[in-house]
């Protein structure tokens, strides 16, 4: 039975190894306000994100092998690559962070109050790359980019801009940091397509009630179909929820938006004064569906 002493001493261990992981992550930050970004972004050089966008570029131009489909889910490679695309987009959403955070640090220089306007990373590294050093936003373009209203605010906001234009350097590389936080969205993209593409196989019933677009974002995002079979229905409503901001206000006035279930057929078709009420049958329904090719799998293993 361990002493009162050793429990101290252990906390103590626990506690030295949680400050070195906090000054491990605050030695990442400090690299990135230099200018090697490479130093804290290798996502893309890692053999394991050149493997599995090797694979699923194979799998999209092969299509799905049906004569795999009377094996266990577990022993399909197509469901372990599946798998593997799950862990490799919270990995690339995780890689698009930081970049994000890279380009912030730069950009800061040239247009301060550009990020309290643009929160998403893709849309600020859109805007950034197209803007770049010009100071009249007015012979910049931005349609396409961002809703009427954003445009507007950014294009008063610039107009009376603290910034000044950046040097050559520091420019190149925040437009190389914008083009690898789109390349990383543009492979997310194509792993998601990926995902879509076999949700019909591997979780078919979910695929019918909320479609395999949405499916496909669930079972990402909760890591898997155990994990979303596991997660309790109140928790999945919330997958994929962003905060909404509305343009020219003070972030104060965010309003937190439901997650993909918003983006159901089902939902959409709701009338608006029911929807939030049907969010929760909804968030039921698809953890019954996960339980029941979750329960179906393991049958199909023990025969």
């Amino acid at each position: 039975m361990a002493t009162l002493a050793d429990s101290f001493l252990a906390d103590l261990d626990e506690l030295s190894d949680n400050e070195e992981d906090v000054d491990r992550e605050m030695a990442d930050i400090e690299t990135l306000n230099y200018d090697d970004l490479d130093s804290v972004s290798k996502l893309q050089k890692t053999q394991r994100y050149v493997d599995i966008m090797q694979k699923v570029e194979d799998a999209l131009q092969k299509g799905s092998d049906i004569s795999n489909h009377g094996m266990v889910l577990e022993d399909d490679p197509e469901y372990q690559l599946i798998v593997d695309c799950n862990a490799l987009s919270v990995d690339i959403e995780n890689e698009i962070v930081i970049i994000h955070h890279f380009i912030r640090d730069k950009y800061r220089l040239k247009f301060p109050e550009l990020e309290s306007v643009v929160h998403h990373p893709i849309d600020y590294a859109r805007v950034v790359k197209k803007i770049g050093n010009e100071m009249d936003l007015t012979l910049v373009d931005l349609e396409g980019l961002l809703p009427s209203a954003i445009i507007m605010v950014v294009s008063v906001t610039a107009s009376t801009t603290s910034g000044k234009p950046l040097p050559e350097e520091i420019l190149n590389k925040t437009t190389d940091a914008c083009d690898r936080a789109l390349a990383l969205d543009a492979a997310k993209k194509k792993v998601l397509d990926f995902v879509e593409s076999r949700m019909g196989y591997i979780a078919p019933n979910l695929s019918d009630i909320v479609g395999s677009a949405v499916a496909a974002k669930l079972m990402g995002t909760a890591g898997g179909l155990v994990a979303l079979a596991k997660m309790p229905a109140c928790n999945v409503q919330l997958l994929g929820a962003k905060k909404k901001n509305l343009a020219g206000f003070s972030t104060a006035t965010s309003q937190f938006r439901v997650g993909y279930i918003e983006q159901t057929e089902i939902f959409q078709t709701t009338p608006p004064s029911l929807r939030m009420r049907s969010l929760s049958p909804l968030g039921f329904k698809v953890n019954t569906c996960s339980k029941s090719r979750f329960h179906q799998r393991r049958s199909i293993r023990e025969k």
